[in-house]
């Protein structure tokens, strides 16, 4: 199999030999015509595959991005979405049931936190919230369990989840595993090879990279994308093909981005570590992460993500973040400009302090997304900045 490289910029995107474009164009339509009545009835009953109805459906452009993002995620189907959380909702409700159960760990972005904590019990779903501990899952598991969702590396404090041992626990129960894998993007990690049974993205994140778009996505078998897209249909979150064009420019840079990332992360991690105003580094390519050697058996990469403690006060948390200069203060991550944020106040608000407590956030937490800026520069940056605290 072709590199990573290689594949982020040919991947499900063939030289179109009647035009002659090296890239996919815009099919920026709302509906698509036919010339024979005899093929809609197959065009509705295989939209995406054997024709186009309707956008809010199946869009040639953003078709190419799903098989483009399933080919890299090792699933045979995705389905792309308006938003992360339009994915990770839009894949819930494709697998709820009456009298089932939903089993979560408390470690979650926070609109995923919300929407297992607030709006399923509001909607009579049973739901738990449990330490990110295979043991913690283990505890939390119910007959009625249907659905497990994780993330790993888990954000903000960069905790991981043991993939496999969650796809088993699942699969004993007969439950779908799902992985939210924003964090670690599909250059670092594969879910899908550990067990998992839907794959979960930000879109705006890794993939596209550039800090310009809106989008999420679910990657699966097809028979689960499939059910996933009906219910897309109908909730209406599907991606325009504008933003999945985007997307699919954003991913032809994806491996060279993800590398540096991953590079630079590690050498940042490194300087916290050993810097006497910093009280804890949170990042899974240190040896001194307490899930080190697992990072190492299922991820292939790090990441670009890292958390740390800024010994003091809040206040001297927010004069770090203001006095960077290369890095910017802002939500989001994984693009090519490096963001930090103090989760208490802006990523995790839909937490409580108590809950935050539980999760390990305190208000001198810092999360940095590691952009792909020169080493040297963010290296300076930061020692200014812990030195203005």
């Amino acid at each position: 199999m072709p590199g990573d490289s290689t594949r982020s910029v040919h991947e499900a995107e063939p030289f179109d030999e009647h035009t002659g474009s090296v890239t996919i164009p815009i099919y920026e339509t709302s509906t698509f015509g036919f010339a024979r009545a005899d093929k809609v009835p197959e065009a509705v009953a295989h939209s995406g595959v054997k024709g186009y109805v309707y956008s809010r459906w199946d869009n040639p452009t953003v078709v190419t991005l799903e098989k483009k993002l399933a080919s890299f995620e090792h699933g045979e189907d995705g389905a792309a979405f308006s938003s992360g959380m339009a994915a990770i909702s839009t894949a819930v409700f494709s697998f709820l049931k009456k009298g089932r159960h939903v089993l979560g760990i408390r470690d979650l972005y926070g609109g995923t936190y919300a929407l297992l904590r607030d709006i399923l019990p509001d909607m009579g779903f049973s739901t738990t919230l449990v330490e990110s501990s295979s043991f913690a899952l283990e505890r939390g598991m119910k007959k009625s369990t249907g659905i497990v969702y994780i993330e790993s590396p888990t954000n903000p404090t960069l905790k991981l989840v043991d993939i496999q041992k969650a796809a088993k626990l699942a699969h004993s129960n007969g439950a779908v595993l799902m992985v939210d894998n924003t964090f670690a993007s599909p250059i670092n990690q594969n879910p899908i090879d550990l067990g998992a049974d839907v794959v979960l993205h930000s879109l705006t994140k890794y993939i596209n990279g550039h800090a310009d778009l809106i989008a999420g996505a679910a990657v699966t078998s097809k028979g689960n994308a499939h059910r996933i897209k009906m219910m897309r249909r109908d909730l209406g979150g599907t991606l325009d093909p504008l933003p999945a064009w985007l997307t699919l420019r954003g991913m032809k840079t994806m491996a060279i981005r993800v590398r540096q990332q991953n590079s630079t992360a590690m050498v940042l991690a490194e300087l916290l570590s050993t810097h006497k105003k910093v009280a804890k580094v949170h990042y899974p390519g240190l040896k001194t992460h307490p899930q080190h050697q697992l990072a190492r058996k299922q991820m292939k990469g790090f990441g670009g993500m890292l958390s740390f403690e800024i010994k003091g006060t809040t206040k001297d948390a927010m004069k770090f973040t203001e006095s960077l200069k290369v890095a910017t203060l802002a939500a989001s991550l994984g693009g090519v400009e490096t963001l930090v944020s103090q989760p208490y106040n802006m990523t995790h608000t839909q937490m409580s302090a108590k809950e935050r407590a539980l999760t390990e956030i305190p208000e001198t937490l810092v999360r940095v997304s590691v952009g792909i800026e020169d080493t040297d520069d963010l290296v300076e940056d930061f020692r200014r900045a812990l030195a203005a605290v």
